[in-house]
Order: structure tokens, then C-alpha cells, then sequence
């Protein structure tokens, strides 16, 4: 007799069973990934509704404004490679700091960007989401 688990709910145990800092993780690798497809839906859900996304370049945007630019195609990025990542988890806040490789294409054109990333998460209703995003760029 072969044993059926929906894929959900192997999930949910998977998660379950995770640490803080492993949830964390995953959420960066599901960012990364979501970023990278432009999956506007996922990032949706990751991002928390007062968002505040800083860029290297100084522009500060909100939720709704970095989706757009995204859904345009006016920020896309090619590759995502995390050199490093530092995690701190107090309770439901969660710090990340990233040495990191961004290559894409943006309003200014192509970039190929080696940056520190900072990330404070947050969770609400159960789940982590993104509430800050902030690189600068590593000379």
C-alpha cells in the first residue's frame, strides 16, 4: 500500500520542524528566487504592505512602486549569488546581512553590482515576511 501526503502538508511538517533561523533562510532563498522570475504574486505575499526598498543607487522605493518597476521589466536581475549571509533572529524580527553579486538590467542599464544586502524580516500572521531591503555597493 503506498502512502499519499499531499504536498502541502508535507510542507507545513518540513516547516514545522525548522528553526528561526532555517525559516529565515528559506524566505531569502524564496526572495531570491521570486525576484529573479518577477513573480509578482509570490513577491506580493513576501513583502510586507509598508515595505521600505533601498537600492545602492539611493532610490528608496515603496510595496507597490518596486513591483511595478518590476512587472515592466524595468528592474530585472539575471543572476543572485549570496557570497555570504549572517542571520539574527530576535523573536519575530529577523535581521539578514549578505555579501552578494547582482547582474541584470535596470533603468541605468545593464549591472553587474558586488553588494552588502541588508534585510529586516518580520513575522506576521505566522509567516516571515520582508519589511526592509537595503544594498550598497562593495568597491
Amino acid at each position: 500500500m503506498k502512502l499519499f501526503v499531499p504536498f502541502f502538508i508535507f510542507a507545513a511538517l518540513v516547516c514545522a520542524a525548522a528553526t528561526p533561523e532555517e525559516e529565515i533562510r528559506g524566505a531569502e532563498k524564496a526572495w531570491i528566487t521570486a525576484v529573479k522570475a518577477r513573480d509578482i504574486v509570490v513577491l506580493d505575499k513576501i513583502f510586507t504592505a509598508e515595505l521600505i526598498y533601498g537600492h545602492a543607487t539611493g532610490a528608496i522605493e515603496t510595496k507597490q512602486k518596486y513591483l511595478d518597476r518590476l512587472k515592466a521589466g524595468k528592474q530585472r536581475y539575471d543572476s543572485m549569488e549570496v557570497e555570504s549571509m549572517q542571520v539574527v533572529v530576535y523573536g519575530n524580527a529577523a535581521v539578514v546581512h549578505c555579501i552578494t553579486r547582482f547582474q541584470g538590467v535596470n533603468d541605468a542599464g545593464p549591472f553587474n553590482d558586488h553588494l552588502m544586502l541588508l534585510h529586516s524580516w518580520v513575522k506576521q500572521k505566522g509567516a516571515w515576511r520582508l519589511a526592509a531591503h537595503q544594498t550598497s555597493k562593495i568597491q
